[in-house]
């Protein structure tokens, strides 16, 4: 890496606050004028030599640039014009972040797409988008759909390999390249992670995606040491946001292209990270077992986002790195004064948000001073206009009650692509519903307790899974590595009965650990005033924890494959 520092001057920052043409649909631009190091390489690829060694690659803003143009060349020589929806399904890390770059720059609506989606799901979700075109790592089984039904079949279908070794000198791009977007232009679909069923596909607009961001210019860190490292799946909504934010900061960042504990932490230690950011399925990992000592020895702060982390694998992470003294918010910690000693451990910033949201929208900070919270997330951040819980008429209900999780902000998505009836079953009395189940309490701050689909519907009235979940990981964690609570049916006019799918800590046997583990949860949910769970039942492979192509588990098919277990059927 080089020793010359990358990041945006703050002047420069600030002005790129208040910039009223900035977007999500021309960040790179705004970010190469702003910079002056924009030679300089700052966002790094990764890669494993002969010996096993990690090999790190730098790329420069006028770097990025270049490959977008490419890119760019590619996709005007094949058609592409502003409007028209493109599916990219590649592999996690820059690559498909560099057909964002290309696809806007021409004013085309890249639909990302994560190449762990089920094929047939795929076939679905590009039908529903209306695609004229796509590009992916391997064509094979789309193209062997569409033979089935030539109709159906896009424009072009191409391997994302062509695009790589196009000759861009052979087209010009269009004249007015980049193209300049208006503040309500679509600039990307992001697919939802279909844990409730087949992917919704939320529209990202220019300027509503950078609405809320502004204040990242000057409080995210963004020191001459720090480094970020996106665990993000780089097709969603999360990994754009982290993107945009180092591209305007100059931020040292490695771009990962998997999150697995075995291929992230050799990379951690390569490249030794200040901050992390993921979804909650790396910190699982590296919660668990032999914390990740030397790769996170610089890390000062973990931002997590999506689905909220769990406090039992918060309070393992932030005992690792150190810290500037002198915490003061959300996303902002301040320099390291010089002489100043550094604290032990680091701070969990736990971020509830979603591709609607356009980003987290609620902050929650831990350290290893924090008392425990179960559940907190926080308070809605200064983006958010209104939060608010309510009932089904759109009524806010006092504190303390539970109710739908609503806000307004202008970071919002414009709505679903193709689907204006879905958008509308959104939208409640001026606020966007954001799908959850929560409560307010008194001094202001929100407790997220389940998915408003996978509230668990008792004869004694309503159980959320989430609080279960957190008793489960942080008061059995020496049998618990991680685990998910679903409702299924207790029999005829008896509704439903809570039981959890847990995956057990390397060390514990198996033999008798259902009901070993079913004692020790109760015992402990007893003791914190929820239901107790009927059932238990193991995660023995992966197959019987199924995830999302997010990495986030997919409750609905635990509910069907468990659906039998108390009545027998």
């Amino acid at each position: 890496m080089s020793d010359q520092t990358p990041i945006t001057p703050l002047a420069a920052r600030e002005r790129l606050m208040t910039e009223p043409a900035l977007g999500a649909g021309n960040f790179l631009d705004h970010a190469v004028a702003a910079n002056p190091h924009r030679s300089v390489p700052f966002v790094f690829t990764h890669r494993t030599d002969h010996r096993g060694e990690v090999v790190l690659r730098g790329h420069s803003l006028l770097d990025l640039v270049a490959l977008r143009d490419r890119y760019a060349a590619w996709y005007h020589a094949n058609g592409v014009r502003p409007g028209e929806p493109v599916a990219v399904v590649v592999g996690e890390g820059l690559e498909p972040l560099l057909h964002f770059l290309a696809l806007t720059s021409l004013g085309a609506v890249p639909a990302l797409v994560n190449d762990a989606m089920r094929h047939d799901v795929l076939v679905r979700y590009l039908d529903h988008v209306g695609v004229v075109g796509v590009v992916a790592d391997d064509t094979t089984r789309l193209a062997a759909a569409y033979r089935q039904d030539p109709q159906r079949r896009p424009r072009f279908l191409a391997l994302a390999a062509e695009v790589r070794a196009f000759d861009a000198a052979a087209v010009d791009l269009p004249a007015g390249h980049p193209y300049r977007h208006a503040d309500d232009d679509v600039v990307a679909l992001i697919h939802s992670s279909g844990t409730t069923g087949t992917p919704k596909s939320t529209m990202l607009a220019h300027r509503g995606f950078w609405d809320g961001k502004q204040p990242r210019m000057t409080r995210f860190p963004a020191e001459p040491y720090d480094r970020l490292m996106s665990l993000m799946p780089h097709t969603h909504a999360g990994g754009l946001s982290y993107f945009l934010t180092a591209v305007l900061l100059g931020l040292p960042t490695v771009v990962m292209a998997d999150w697995r504990r075995a291929v992230v932490e050799p990379v951690m230690e390569a490249f030794q990270p200040t901050m992390v950011a993921s979804f909650p399925r790396t910190f699982v990992e590296l919660a668990t077992g032999e914390l990740p000592v030397r790769g996170a020895a610089r890390v000062h702060s973990w931002f997590n986002t999506g689905d909220s982390a769990h406090h039992g694998h918060i309070r393992r992470l932030v005992t690792l790195g150190e810290r500037p003294a002198g915490l003061i918010r959300p996303w902002l910690l301040p320099p390291q004064q010089a002489g100043q000693p550094a604290l032990p451990g680091s701070q969990f910033v736990d971020g509830l948000g979603s591709s609607e949201m356009g980003m987290a929208l609620f902050g929650q900070v831990t350290t290893p001073e924090s008392e425990r919270d179960d559940r907190c997330v926080g308070k809605p951040l200064e983006v958010v206009r209104r939060a608010a819980v309510l009932d089904h008429d759109g009524v806010e209900v006092p504190d303390g009650t539970v109710g739908l999780l609503a806000v307004d902000s202008p970071s919002l998505t414009p709505g679903y692509w193709n689907d204006e009836r879905l958008t509308a079953s959104f939208e409640l009395a001026g606020y966007w519903l954001t799908g959850d189940v929560a409560r307010r309490d008194a001094e202001g701050r929100f407790h997220h307790l389940d998915r408003t689909v996978d509230v668990i519907d008792t004869v004694d009235g309503p159980v959320y899974s989430l609080p279960i979940e957190e008793v489960l990981l942080a008061d059995c964690a020496d049998l618990v590595r991680d685990c998910a609570v679903v409702g299924v049916p207790a029999g005829s006019g008896a509704g439903q009965l809570p039981i959890a799918v847990v995956q057990l800590q390397a060390e514990v046997a198996q033999a008798d650990a259902e009901e070993v583990v079913r004692s020790a949860a109760n015992e402990a949910l007893t003791a914190a005033g929820l239901a107790a769970l009927a059932a238990v039942r193991l995660a023995r492979t992966p197959a019987d924890f199924p995830l999302g192509p997010t990495g986030k588990v997919l409750k609905r098919e635990l509910r069907t494959r468990h659906a039998g277990l108390l009545t027998g059927r």
